[in-house]
């Protein structure tokens, strides 16, 4: 079995569009999950290497062959694994549960993560959660009440400081203008 590392994968829509392309070009996936994919096959050749990187690269995918881009990448998919799909309650430290998933330091994790990045980690949890905002304030199903709770904010005014700073508007503002110019970012550029 071979495992591939890949880069930008952050829903089940990118899950499916990889498994696809993969057994397009005559491989067989057993398993494909956010970030990683088993293959059957024992040994790729150069050529279906660069037959994978090509397919990948036409979707904003790419294959990861190091260890630290790796890392960041099971950090990333944990963030937003978290922030978009919830298990537990979002009341929770961000450093012991990375620290723990990871199985590395919060540290290292949070320095690895700003080199390779350009951004802390924080800013990156941040400007997640703020996407995860902006999607529930344009369902309408919720109140700011609640999706502070939902999100693990202490309060609402909170929330709406750190909805400000990083869009410029105010929640309640967003909600009513509804804009094309401030569309929600797609999961895999929030680091941009």
């Amino acid at each position: 079995m071979t495992t591939l590392y890949i880069k930008n994968m952050v829903c089940d829509r990118c899950i499916m569009v990889v498994r696809s392309e993969l057994t397009k070009l005559g491989l067989h996936p057993v398993k494909v999950m956010l970030g990683k994919v088993d293959l059957q096959e024992q040994v790729l050749s150069d050529e279906e290497q660069a037959s994978i990187d090509k397919a990948l690269l036409s979707f904003g995918f790419e294959r990861i062959d190091d260890r630290k881009g790796r890392l960041v990448e099971a950090i990333k998919n944990k963030i937003i694994k978290m922030i978009h799909k919830p298990e537990t309650d979002r009341k929770h430290n961000w450093s012991d549960v990375l620290s723990e998933s990871m199985h590395y330091e919060y540290n290292y994790l949070s320095n690895l993560f700003s080199s390779l990045e350009g951004i802390t980690l924080e800013q990156y949890i941040i400007r997640q959660k703020i996407e995860r905002v902006k999607e529930l304030l344009l369902y309408d199903e919720f109140t700011l009440s609640q999706i502070s709770n939902m999100l693990g904010y202490s309060s609402v005014a909170h929330l709406s400081a750190q909805f400000k700073k990083v869009t410029g508007l105010s929640p309640s503002a967003l909600k009513k203008s509804r804009q094309a110019s401030n569309p929600r970012k797609p999961l895999d550029k929030i680091s941009d």
